[in-house]
C-alpha cells in the first residue's frame, strides 16, 4: 500500500510549559514540500489566522469526497464544469465524556455544462457512492453528512 508522510514540528520558544502559557503553534510540512501553521481551535486558545486540526479534517474529508466523485462524474461521462464545498466539523461528546469531532457535514454545490445538468436524486446517489469510496470517510468514525 501506498504511505503519505508529513512531518511536524513544535518548539516552546519564550513560553512556559504551564496549560494557557505556550504557545500552541507549530509547522506541518508536506512530503511535497508546501507547509502550513498550525494551531488548535481559537475556542481552545489557537490563532485563528492558522488552521487547526478540526478544519484540516473537514478539508481533508471534503477534499477527498470531491475527488472521489469527480472521477465518479468523469467514468460516468457527465459534463461536469465545477465543484464547491462548505465543510463543517462539529465538537461534540462521546458517552463517556471525551470531545471529539462529532460530526462533518459537506454541502457540495456542482456545476455543469448548460443543458447536462443532472437531476437532484442521480446527483445524491453519485454523492452516496463517492462517500462510500472516498478514503477518508472509511477511516473516520465520526458521522458524515452530505446536504445538496
Amino acid at each position: 500500500m501506498s504511505q503519505y508522510v508529513t512531518q511536524l514540528s513544535w518548539s516552546l520558544g519564550e513560553g512556559e510549559l504551564a496549560y494557557g502559557k505556550y504557545s500552541p503553534n507549530h509547522k506541518l510540512t508536506f512530503s511535497g514540500g508546501l507547509s502550513a501553521t498550525m494551531t488548535s481551535a481559537p475556542d481552545y486558545g489557537g490563532d485563528a489566522r492558522y488552521v487547526n486540526p478540526e478544519e484540516a479534517l473537514a478539508a481533508a474529508l471534503s477534499s477527498c469526497h470531491m475527488m472521489t466523485f469527480i472521477a465518479l462524474a468523469a467514468k460516468a461521462k457527465w459534463k461536469l464544469t465545477g465543484y464547491r464545498d462548505r465543510a463543517v466539523a462539529v465538537l461534540g461528546k462521546t458517552e463517556d465524556g471525551r470531545t471529539r469531532v462529532g460530526e462533518i457535514i459537506l454541502h457540495p454545490v456542482t456545476e455543469f455544462e448548460p443543458g447536462n445538468e443532472i437531476d437532484a436524486d442521480k446527483l445524491s446517489q453519485m454523492h452516496e457512492r463517492a462517500h462510500r469510496y472516498c478514503f477518508v470517510a472509511n477511516a473516520l468514525s465520526c458521522d458524515m453528512r452530505v446536504e445538496l
